[in-house]
């Protein structure tokens, strides 16, 4: 089992920044991914951005050049700078671990409300 422990969410006018981070705790292995998933009220949830411990990073199209995903391994930790926010960056965002980076031994997090204002 693995354990996700997220924070930094709050309020934010549109343009600010916020920093999200997840700390994991468990049995890790030492080749996962990990990442950061959002929901919007009446959607569906998606991926925002990856990292696997190898250093691949990967983002959706629409935070590309403003949210960075970076990762301590030592402390099995995962970051997400979110930049020049938007409104419609506003959801509950969940951090991912995925060992093996399989789809098959996956955990999640129990979310972190962002909300951006106009």
């Amino acid at each position: 089992q693995v354990q996700l422990v997220e924070s930094g969410g709050g309020l934010v006018q549109a343009g600010g920044s916020l920093r999200l981070s997840c700390a994991a705790s468990g049995s890790i292995f030492s080749i996962n991914a990990m990442g950061w998933y959002r929901q919007a009220p009446g959607k569906q949830r998606e991926l925002v951005a990856s990292i696997i411990s190898t250093g691949s990073t990967n983002y959706a199209d629409s935070v590309k050049g403003r949210f960075t995903i970076s990762r301590d391994n030592a402390k099995n930790t995962v970051y997400l700078q979110m930049n020049s926010l938007k409104p419609e960056d506003t959801a509950v965002y969940y951090c991912n671990l995925d060992n093996w980076v399989s789809g098959i031994d996956a955990y999640w997090g129990q979310g972190t409300q962002v909300t951006v204002s106009s």
